[in-house]
């Protein structure tokens, strides 16, 4: 089967492993590729994080919206930002909380295209390799789960990264189990995936770079900085000339943006439960929207531009933000 073709939203994930077997980079990182469909080649995405609730929480709320945008922008596929599960996770490969909290919530037709995720530290409370089994693909075939993985889209090239195993208090702390299985030794884990990330980063001839992790580089939210990604990933990033990174954990909308860089900070944790009540100081001519309550944001993507839109839990758009490679713009 041609690589091409992986623009097909009912492949199961057992045919994509098939796939990219023979054509990701390294062990680490694989490759999907997800060309656009459009005549004018352009690329519209739904980014939600934080969800998975057995629907409470407003997360059936959002999805109702997010179904309704997506009808609109007519989405090419959707991005989860991680903590697909609350709140440890799912137990194996036929915990029914995957269909109570995502095939039974996102029903919307404009939903059921491929969904790309990553692991948040909720999800890692669980049965790790349960949830990056393809046995959920076979179960509802627009999910598709790995640690870390590339999507090529031509004009763009997203790069998800497995960032919970950075932060150093889930190795320490009492109140929880993680399941490490897959990461230990560690330290070879995180250092080989830098590595690979960075080397994938500065073969990449796309117009747009776009990271998505779970947790914050930066945020005014309750969980605030990320010390470690700020020390080890971040300068890969700016140093690679990426435009946009997208996480998730803290549970609000929130656009940071850089005076160092072009590098926008982007959060969309608004899922299921929000409404945290805290905010950090932030230099103002920096903090472009904090919104600390539930919902989504829409990716556009063309030759040209990038457009970001980010929509509240009644599916109005609250902020947006574009940018080219030529001139940029907030509103």
């Amino acid at each position: 089967m041609a690589m091409k073709n992986i623009i097909n939203h009912t492949i199961i994930f057992l045919s994509v492993y098939a796939v990219v077997a023979s054509v990701h980079v390294t062990a680490e990182l694989q490759r999907f590729n997800h060309f656009p469909t459009k005549a004018d080649g352009s690329l519209d995405i739904l980014v939600i994080g934080d969800w998975g609730r057995r629907g409470l929480y407003n997360q059936t709320h959002v999805a109702f919206q997010m179904g309704k945008v997506g009808e609109k922008i007519d989405a090419d596929f959707i991005i989860s930002t991680g903590d697909n599960f609350y709140e440890d996770g799912l137990a194996d490969e036929e915990d029914s909380q995957f269909e109570e909290s995502f095939t039974q919530v996102y029903t919307a037709t404009s939903l059921q295209k491929q969904w790309y995720s990553v692991l948040g530290n909720h999800d890692y409370r669980g049965n790790v390799l349960a949830q990056l089994s393809p046995i959920l693909s076979q179960k509802d075939s627009k999910w598709l789960c790995l640690r870390s993985f590339i999507v090529n889209s031509g004009i763009v090239e997203f790069f998800f990264i497995d960032t919970t195993p950075f932060q150093d208090h889930y190795f320490t702390e009492k109140k929880h189990d993680y399941d490490w299985s897959g990461v230990l030794p560690r330290e070879e884990y995180l250092s080989n995936l830098l590595k690979e990330v960075d080397m994938a980063l500065e073969e990449s001839s796309a117009t747009w770079k776009i990271v998505i992790g779970h947790h914050t580089i930066f945020s005014a939210g309750s969980h605030g900085n990320t010390q470690e990604l700020i020390d080890q990933l971040l300068p890969i990033l700016e140093a690679r000339e990426v435009d946009l990174y997208i996480n998730g954990h803290d549970h609000c909308l929130q656009h940071i943006s850089s005076e160092n860089s072009q590098l926008q900070f982007l959060t969309s944790g608004g899922g299921s439960k929000a409404w945290r009540g805290e905010i950090n100081q932030w230099n103002p001519n920096e903090m472009k929207l904090y919104y600390d309550g539930q919902g989504f944001m829409t990716l556009r993507v063309t030759e040209d531009e990038i457009g970001v839109a980010f929509y509240d839990l009644f599916g109005e758009i609250i902020h947006t933000w574009s940018n080219s490679k030529h001139t940029h713009m907030d509103s």
